[in-house]
This record gives C-alpha cells, structure tokens and sequence, in this order.
C-alpha cells in the first residue's frame, strides 16, 4: 500500500494545543467494526461501551524530561536534543535538531556545566535518524528532572509548562523510560477506572517505553518498505496469566492506546514450545498495518493520530482504512480535538 493512502486533510485549529480543563473531559467517538456505526459520546460514558468482563490492558510508563538543549562548543549553536534511551555503558541514544550536522567527535555544553560528546554508533554506522551521546559527569534522572523539559510533539506549538509535567503523564505512570506519552492513557482518571470496575472491567498493565519506533514519520512511498525502530517492553507474570484467562475465556482484550497494542501483540507466542501471552522483557520492531492477522487485541481505545503515520495505520489495520477514514472526517466535520491532547475513539 502507499503512504499517501493513509493522508487526510486536518484543520491545524483542530490540533490540540492544550488538555482539556479537567483530566477526562474530552469526546468519544465509538466506531462498531462490524456495521460501521459510530456513535459520538464522551470518555466519561466509555463503561457504557464496555462489556462486563473485559481486560482492559494499560501501558504504565512514564514520561522523563527528555528534552535537552546544548550549547555545541566549536559554533555556540544551541542544539536540542531527545533522548531516547541509556545503555549500560552510560551512552544516551538521542534524536537532535540540525541531524546532518551533528557528527561524532563534536562536543556540547549543557545545564549545571556538564559536557557531552557525540560518539560512534554501536554498529559503526552513521546513525541513521539518532545520535549517540557521552556525558562528563554522567546525567540521571534526577539531573534531567531539574534540567530537562516535557518533551511535547512538535505539533504542540508552544513551550511546555509546569502544568504538562502532571498532565503529559498517565495517572498510572509508574515505569520512567520515555520519550513520549502513551497519550490513550491520558483520558482516564481514578472515578472512571472506579466506574469500570464497578462494570465488571479487570485492569492490567504492561510496560513500553515510546521512542522512535512510535513517533517517527514514514518517508517511504510504499508502507512496506518502512523500517521501525526498536522499543522495549515489559510484561509482569501477573498480566500473562490475566491475558492467557481472558482468551480461554472467550473475553474481550481492549488494548489502551496503539503501545499497548504493539506490546501485546509482541509478547504472543503461539508455537510447540510455547502460547499465549509470555511474561518477561523484549524489544519489537513491529509493524503492524493492513493485512496484519490479529492474535490477542479485540478491542481498541486510541486517540486520533497524524496523517501518514504507522500509529493511523495499526489503527487501519484493526477497521479497515475506509471505516477509519470515515470516522476521522466525521470527526473533523464535528470539530474533534486531535493528536496527543486531543479526543479519543473506541473501535470495537
């Protein structure tokens, strides 16, 4: 298929630029697969919409102020960085601003007078859409909490503030590792996990930390020739078992956000040696677009995403791309609030 397949027009005044006023107050756009009804409701109605017995599986990880800026010392450029993930050596890989210019060798100066020093790739290679960066001293998560930023999408036109540092996080935020939210996860607070529990939903939660293998654009004609980037994830003993149940059982699995989905569809095995849903850590690559054969998800709560990105193609994947297309011009036409703080659906 082609990329431009997956393009829509989108008003930029329908680009959220802020979260609603209250954590949970945004719109609901339900979307029935098999007839392709979509029923237009609110997050707070989403018990209504959800079978008693469902699992519904979260993704707990939480956000670091991954956003840096450095001062390169031949030039005096300030250079913004992204950082992605440490390796055990103490490297930072890192997407940056003005990447062709930013070779190995070339050293910075960031807050609190520490340095950095762009170094090789592991591979050797040039780097491809990151770089690979060495502090002197090291940094943590303690340096980056005083002196790194919300990394808000590029979208969001504007700084971030005190505010996105409670409201770009999940309230169930636990595991520290990414570069940007899990933003399905954001729509829900305490009184609405209450009220679907009380419906007769069970809760599990894996771990996938967002990089690049979430967020970054297909430049490629074909989507097929589109190479994702790795990511890692985590699944406790506790959520296999919950999984592994609820498929026996014939109950619903109703993945929250497109990296819940990624995780759990990562983590199936169905082989001699082993099914079902493994408990353990991994890293994925997976891309999941039209013609994708489904193996654990049965039910999706999603935001609405960009055009032309891997995101709106899981999603196309899961109701076909015309019902998909068709829900989003239904939401452009109802004013829906798009992207990382804006409205949600529910494809079932």
């Amino acid at each position: 298929m082609k990329t431009d397949d997956f393009s829509f027009e989108l008003p930029e005044e329908l680009i959220a630029q802020y979260p609603p006023e209250r954590r949970g107050e945004s719109r609901l756009l339900v979307l029935d697969r098999s007839t392709g009804t979509r029923t237009q409701a609110m997050t707070r109605d989403l018990a209504r919409f959800v079978e008693r017995g469902t699992l519904m599986v979260f993704n707990d990880t939480r956000v670091r102020k991954a956003r840096i800026y450095g001062k390169a010392l031949d030039t005096g450029a300030v250079v913004e960085f992204l950082l992605l993930s440490r390796d055990q050596g103490g490297v930072w890989e890192a997407s940056c601003s003005k990447m062709k210019k930013q070779r190995p060798g070339r050293r910075y100066l960031f807050a609190d007078q520490v340095e950095a020093e762009l170094v090789e790739a592991p591979d050797g290679g040039e780097g491809g859409d990151s770089r690979f960066l060495r502090f002197s001293p090291g940094i943590d998560e303690a340096w980056l909490e005083i002196h790194g930023h919300i990394p808000l999408p590029p979208y969001i036109k504007r700084a971030d503030g005190e505010s996105d540092s409670d409201r770009y996080q999940t309230i169930f935020a636990r595991n520290i590792g990414s570069a940007a939210a899990p933003t399905a996860g954001l729509h829900f607070t305490e009184a609405l996990l209450d009220e679907l529990g009380e419906a007769g939903v069970e809760i599990a939660k894996v771990t996938l930390h967002v990089g690049l293998g979430t967020f970054l654009p297909v430049r490629t004609e074909n989507i097929e020739d589109h190479q994702m980037h790795e990511e890692s994830w985590s699944i406790s003993p506790e959520t296999a078992e919950a999984v592994n149940r609820a498929k026996a059982e014939g109950r619903p699995i109703l993945a929250v956000g497109t990296t819940s989905v990624r995780t759990l569809e990562s983590a199936w095995a169905q082989g001699e040696s082993a099914y079902g849903l493994q408990a353990g850590e991994g890293r994925t690559r997976i891309f999941i677009r039209p013609g994708y054969q489904w193996k654990v998800v049965d039910r999706l709560f999603t935001n609405f995403h960009t055009p032309r990105s891997t995101l709106l193609m899981l999603v196309s994947a899961f109701a076909d791309r015309e019902a998909i297309l068709a829900a989003y011009a239904e939401a452009i036409e109802g004013g829906y609030r798009f992207f990382s703080y804006g409205d949600a659906m529910l494809i079932r």
